[in-house]
């Protein structure tokens, strides 16, 4: 089964995610948006494991939650990797809770390297994908709707667990399934 680590968020995150979301598509540019509710802060994209593995990564992740805080997050801008004039990922990036959100992964990237999952290469970032560009079309009026854009955001959510997520890809989008919540 295809499998990450997340941080599930509120309602209310979501809802001021998709007004962000509404606001970029006046660009036209050629966007896949994701659907609100799918929209999570990965923390680590695991790929194919089998059962055997899932339970030693559910052992871990709990151990894991066992050592860390709540702590909260909050929203603070937009942009795209890698940058806005060549977008791939259009994203809102986290205020409150980077620095936390961080180190999290970095516990959990290295955990999971003592099970022979391959360390991150690229620097974590505390970010939330909310499209993926497809072409370059309207790049430039995407780029300008982000930047001239202040969001509506919301109240800090307070975080205390993180989430094994299933991911099943279909024709009209992906499908993920909890699979175990370590609570911290």
């Amino acid at each position: 089964m295809r499998t990450f680590i997340a941080i599930e968020l509120s309602d209310e995150i979501k809802t001021a995610l998709a007004q962000t979301q509404s606001h970029l598509k006046y660009s036209n540019a050629d966007v896949k948006w994701v659907d609100k509710d799918n929209i999570h802060l990965t923390l680590k994209f695991l790929g194919e494991i089998d059962e055997a593995k899932c339970m030693h990564i559910k052992s871990i992740l709990d151990d894991i939650a066992r050592s860390v805080k709540p702590f909260e997050i909050s929203l603070k801008d937009t942009g795209a990797f890698p940058d806005m004039d060549h977008p791939r990922v259009v994203w809102v990036g986290l205020d409150k809770g980077a620095v936390e959100s961080t180190e999290l992964a970095a516990k959990i990237d290295e955990e999971l390297s003592k099970i022979r999952f391959d360390k991150e290469l690229r620097p974590f970032a505390a970010h939330l994908t909310i499209g993926r560009v497809r072409s370059p079309k309207n790049k430039q009026a995407l780029k300008e709707k982000a930047a001239n854009y202040i969001p509506q955001f919301t109240n800090p959510q307070l975080i205390s667990s993180i989430i094994l997520f299933k991911s099943q890809l279909t024709p009209t989008g992906s499908i993920y399934t909890k699979l175990h919540e370590a609570k911290f």
